[in-house]
């Protein structure tokens, strides 16, 4: 069950630090919601240190959504020799009254690298006040620290992931994942399904909305149109039907064909193997593929540290890191925090750019 006294804390959170949002040129900073995600891995940690990080604070008002008790303890457990590093401990007490505390929890019996129920249940309701902050307006976006579903599911809670329940929180039947860094992003057209179900799962209407919101997701980084690069789903895209059951001739050609009367800048179906070299990439903004893998291994062999996740479809804007919890390094402070930055960062142009279009 979440906190409900948890929500007149974001209200009165919100309202002491909500930046003027009603002209952009005058330095709009929008409130980001970061979710500490599991507190027994590197979330709490990435979270404090992207939050003190004077760059991020002068772009955007960071709130933390979690167990204010853990973040303590998780900064004052931090090595304290890291060089250039931020005073993290008093940076927690500086800054503790701006956050949501969220997540009831025994502090002494919370250990890093080893998720329970108990901690299952808090970085869960931390994402659901951060999710109802978003829906109602309270801040701009949200950024999901990673989660470990083993403890969502030891809580006795039925959503697989972030995406699940999101799309359930803001009533969203239409959502699609997509991965994005600088140099490559990748939207999906399934996500979470066996391989063996991939084809029998594709089909016209999927793809062209699939191909809709990527490019409707890159329109903030792209100078022109967006550039939507749709992979085949077989070796050489089907070769012409040599290598496939028509899925190519009978499926993706015509959602090309459809997104392309709507206007949108597409190309495809490409042939997977040759999708991603550096000249396709150099012409691509952003890739739509079939399947999870097709578009993941790609994305994290070249890009992992600066990867993001995206919803797309959803009424509020959310991004993640595209990470799990690495509970074996938790709470040494040897985690790379560049992927939450990033996530921060795409959130912060997302909500300029949904503000530019409402104005």
């Amino acid at each position: 069950m979440v906190q409900l006294a948890s929500m007149a804390m974001v209200e009165e959170v919100a309202t002491k630090i909500k930046p003027d949002s009603n002209n952009i040129e005058a330095g709009f900073r929008p409130s980001i919601a970061i979710s500490v995600g599991e507190i027994a891995g590197i979330g709490p940690e990435l979270a404090l240190r992207c939050a003190a990080d004077p760059v991020i604070r002068a772009r955007c008002e960071p709130i933390l959504f979690g167990p204010i008790s853990v973040l303590r303890r998780v900064a004052r457990e931090l090595p304290k020799d890291r060089r250039n590093e931020i005073d993290i401990v008093k940076f927690v007490e500086d800054h503790a009254p701006d956050w949501v505390d969220v997540g009831k929890v025994q502090i002494d019996s919370v250990r890093p690298g080893m998720f329970s129920r108990e901690t299952g249940q808090a970085s869960y309701d931390a994402v659901v006040q951060a999710v109802d902050a978003a829906i109602s307006g309270k801040v701009d976006a949200i950024v999901t620290g990673p989660i470990q579903k083993e403890a969502w599911h030891a809580a006795g809670i039925t959503f697989p992931g972030h995406t699940e329940l999101l799309a359930a929180r803001t009533g969203t039947e239409d959502f699609r994942m997509m991965l994005s860094a600088p140099e490559i992003s990748c939207a999906l057209v399934t996500i979470h399904i066996p391989l063996a179900d991939v084809a029998k799962s594709l089909n016209v209407e999927a793809i062209v909305r699939t191909i809709q919101l990527a490019a409707e997701a890159l329109r903030y980084r792209a100078t022109g149109d967006v550039r939507v690069t749709v992979c085949g789903l077989n070796p050489h895209a089907g070769e012409n039907g040599l290598f496939s059951y028509g899925e190519e001739r009978d499926i993706i050609e015509p959602a090309i064909a459809a997104a392309s009367a709507k206007g949108i800048r597409v190309t495809g179906p490409v042939p997977p193997d040759t999708a991603f070299t550096p000249r396709m990439r150099a012409m691509t903004d952003v890739y739509v593929c079939m399947y999870h893998d097709q578009g993941l291994i790609p994305l994290k062999a070249i890009a992992f540290d600066d990867g993001v996740n995206v919803t797309l479809g959803l009424p509020i804007i959310r991004t993640s890191v595209d990470h799990g919890t690495a509970l074996d390094i938790a709470w040494k402070g040897i985690a790379s925090h560049s992927s939450m930055i990033a996530a921060i960062n795409m959130a912060i142009e997302m909500s300029k750019r949904r503000l530019s279009d409402s104005a």
